[in-house]
């Protein structure tokens, strides 16, 4: 079929419209592009990142504001994907990796760094009596499964829909085929009777329960606190481990969502800030499952890393825990996470628009429609020209966020920060409500 003759709704000459003046108004970026297609596929590294035409590059940052190749100044509301929550240039940060570099970049041995920096987060994490460091949330959740399944001596793992714990454990459309070959369980999020049945298919197989308290690529869809708990009763029931995957959620409160809920995981994952905006992951949880990893005993399970204990990822990353990152800080943060997004979504519903922003606390995400969403089913059907148009309108009013919709903030960004969030979604949506799904429509767009 020519598609050239199919006629272009008002939506897609809207998108087209936008979609050109964004490359008219970054060629440096997109040259930058093609002459990293030369070596990289499309230019490249990092999945995420890109869109089309082509991803913006990024000069350079300071406090909550980025500029770009083209010089462009943006409010920065994506935080990095919620790992940059100290901002682009915290001083205490910035001041432990200068002097860490002092010390010598690479020692070759262990340093007293680590064994603080993993005090620090037990405290605030107390169920994890044993941790490990990692390099990526992604290694966390690969060695917390290793530990599940030698423990157990069990291969199966129960995941859900929509989940993404990591790029080798995404589970966006049920899986991934780059996805390590686990056997893999998929139930739907939220659901605790279709997981009851599931596990009383394959409990006595399952080694482990894997779950985000909140789905964060999935669409920042928290979970139900009883749907949570209902998962510890399951695991206990089967034998299985629970695994809390807290890699985004844990900024939630000073011990993660898991101490809002006063829930208790087998083991707990980490990642993101916890490293001061450099290369992080850790692992953790009951003892008796993390001695496995005892290189004093006969048969300890094997843990390698050249950089899991790295002198520049400890010193950020106990110095932002130490110094900055306080749980009085990490409350009002989340405070004003709560407030932005209810303003964002009263914009919405001031003009009777279909849209909403879901998440909890900090960390948000745009949906082009108002249904109650509970897993990625309830995503079925949603326009993504929509979440195109406002992510290209919203650049052109200095508004940095991911493509997707999804918003995470930083310690910079504060109250006025927020009302300029707030007032360029306002001129974006008065601008194009015609073009935007009605309030109560679920999916219909205006034509």
């Amino acid at each position: 079929m020519n598609t050239s003759s199919v006629p272009a709704t008002a939506l897609d000459a809207a998108l087209a419209e936008a979609t050109a003046r964004y490359r008219a108004h970054n060629p440096a970026s997109e040259r930058l592009l093609l002459e990293a297609a030369d070596v990289l596929p499309a230019g490249n590294t990092r999945s995420v990142l890109f869109y089309t035409p082509f991803p913006l590059y990024m000069a350079r940052g300071e406090d909550c504001h980025l500029w770009d190749a083209d010089g462009h100044r943006y409010l920065d509301a994506l935080g990095e994907f919620t790992a940059g929550i100290y901002g682009h240039s915290n001083a205490v940060i910035q001041q432990a990796i200068v002097a860490a570099l002092q010390d010598g970049l690479s020692l070759s041995s262990h340093t007293a760094r680590e064994a603080a920096l993993a005090h620090e987060i037990q405290r605030r994490f107390p169920g994890m009596a044993l941790l490990r460091f990692t390099n990526s949330g992604t290694e966390a959740n690969l060695m917390a499964l290793a530990a599940a399944t030698a423990h157990t001596g069990r291969r199966k793992v129960l995941v859900f829909n929509g989940a993404y714990h990591g790029g080798v454990l995404s589970f966006g459309g049920g899986g991934s085929q780059v996805n390590v070959p686990h056997d893999f369980v998929v139930a739907p999020y939220n659901d605790i009777d279709a997981v009851r049945a599931l596990v009383q298919a394959h409990g006595p197989q399952l080694a482990a329960i894997l779950v985000e308290p909140m789905l964060g690529a999935g669409g920042c869809i928290p979970a139900d606190p009883i749907f949570l708990h209902g998962l510890r009763a399951l695991a206990d029931e089967c034998g299985a481990l629970l695994i809390l995957d807290e890699v985004m959620t844990s900024r939630l409160s000073g011990g993660g969502r898991q101490a809002l809920l006063g829930l208790k995981p087998d083991l707990t994952t980490l990642g993101k800030y916890f490293g001061g905006g450099l290369s992080f992951g850790a692992f953790g949880g009951r003892a008796d499952v993390m001695e496995q990893f005892d290189p004093r005993r006969a048969n300890a399970l094997g843990h390698a890393g050249t950089f899991n204990n790295n002198a520049l990822t400890m010193a950020a990353g106990l110095a932002g825990l130490t110094q900055v990152l306080t749980p009085t800080a990490l409350e009002a943060l989340n405070q004003r996470g709560e407030h932005l997004r209810e303003r964002l979504n009263s914009v919405f519903q001031h003009h009777a628009v279909g849209l909403q922003f879901t998440g909890l606390g900090s960390v948000m995400q745009l949906h082009a429609t108002d249904r109650p969403l509970r897993n990625a089913a309830d995503l079925a059907g949603t326009d993504d020209r929509v979440k195109a148009l406002l992510f290209f309108d919203l650049l052109e009013r200095g508004i940095f966020l991911a493509r997707r919709g999804l918003v995470a903030l930083s310690l910079p960004f504060g109250d006025a920060q927020a009302d300029e969030f707030v007032a360029a979604l306002e001129a974006v949506v008065s601008a194009r409500s015609p073009l935007l799904p009605a309030a109560g429509s679920g999916t219909h767009i205006s034509r």
